[in-house]
């Protein structure tokens, strides 16, 4: 495989520093350029983000000295020097909409962790293992957007990465009605309990937009391309409830389901264990070898014991049994910041770079 320069957005954020340490030593793509806001633009990587490093890891050797430029001014300079960037930076909506299609119009294919173009009927939004044909839309984008290789996908809300996932093997089952209750870490906030103490033995019942993206998004996800357009889906029919709660990292769903066609508690156990992506049939190197792996012990899945399952990007299952009003419950947990976000990221780009999408 060829190996593609690559430039980071946001770089001094939370999601920007895992894309980092999840990147060092990557066997196709290199952190050539570094970019953020004009606070931080012109400082060495070390300065910039002094006292507020988040990883447990400490910073890659090679990006320590690195300049941070800044994401607006110097577009030009960042989008010719790179294959395409990683963009995580933390703007309001409407500005990250016209920095990452600025960037797209640049000829520098954008790989998206922000929520601004997720509703865009031409901007594939992708989970590697469930959706990868929705990006043969990008020929219509580029045709929009008047570019020739500049492209936006989109990883999907990192609520949702918990989830979706274990239902996506089951919609061959006709998934009728979706109840799912998630509980989400801090660090999907970019805060850790040094920053926000308030946090400390507390529980949050409001996360704003998040239940209106994890109702929506699936949808997307789910949904078909017509006419060089994402046509999403119209069911299942979902309703969520999302709550901050204190954990550091690992965000954790109650599902409940309905089908129309009712399987057994074994035949929804083995659609889980056999199901594999493109991902895994690539064997791409951030996939996980086993994607959805359930848990019998009662008491499983759990964040602490879990979150970092096949490096983070595996999803973890456990408590499946009948419901009295829904036709089954269960629980499952993926890691927010990795599987939910850079990791997911970075699976998704090596998806497009297999499928050749960097070359065109």
């Amino acid at each position: 495989m060829k190996n593609y320069k690559v430039g980071i957005i946001g770089a001094t954020g939370m999601v920007g520093q895992r894309l980092l340490t999840l990147l060092e030593g990557h066997p196709w793509f290199s952190v050539e350029v570094l970019a953020a806001s004009s606070k931080s633009a012109g400082k060495s990587f070390e300065e910039a983000v002094f006292g507020r490093w988040a990883m447990a890891k400490p910073i890659p050797e090679k990006i320590k000295c690195m300049k941070v430029y800044d994401a607006e001014k110097d577009a030009e300079f960042i989008a010719s020097s790179v294959d395409f960037v990683f963009c995580a930076i933390n703007m309001d909506k409407a500005a990250t909409k016209a920095l990452e299609e600025k960037y797209a119009k640049l000829e520098c294919p954008v790989m998206s962790n922000n929520s601004a173009n997720r509703g865009v009927f031409d901007v594939p939004m992708i989970i590697p293992e469930i959706n990868p044909e929705h990006m043969e839309v990008v020929s219509a984008q580029k045709k929009r957007l008047g570019t020739k290789r500049g492209f936006i996908s989109v990883k999907s809300n990192c609520s949702i990465q918990s989830y979706v996932p274990a239902l996506h093997p089951l919609m061959k089952f006709g998934v009728k009605n979706v109840l799912a209750c998630t509980y989400q870490a801090i660090s999907g906030a970019g805060k850790n309990f040094e920053r926000w103490p308030e946090m400390v033995d507390n529980l949050i019942p409001y996360i704003g937009g998040e239940e209106e993206k994890s109702e929506n998004e699936p949808l997307k996800i789910w949904g078909k391309i017509e006419d060089g357009k994402i046509i999403s889906a119209s069911s299942p029919a979902i309703t969520t409830q999302c709550l901050r709660v204190p954990v550091s990292d690992g965000h954790t769903a109650a599902v409940f389901v309905s089908f129309d066609k009712k399987p057994t508690i074994d035949e929804i156990k083995k659609a889980w264990a056999e199901y594999r992506g493109e991902p895994q049939i690539l064997e791409l190197p951030s996939a996980p070898k086993q994607f959805l792996t359930y848990f019998e012990e009662p008491d499983r899945p759990q964040a602490k014991l879990d979150r970092d399952l096949e490096n983070g990007m595996g999803v973890s299952i456990g408590r499946l049994r009948a419901d009295s009003q829904y036709d089954y419950k269960f629980v499952s947990l993926s890691h927010n910041t990795i599987r939910g976000a850079a990791g997911g990221n970075i699976l998704m780009a090596e998806l497009y770079a297999a499928k050749g999408y960097f070359d065109r």
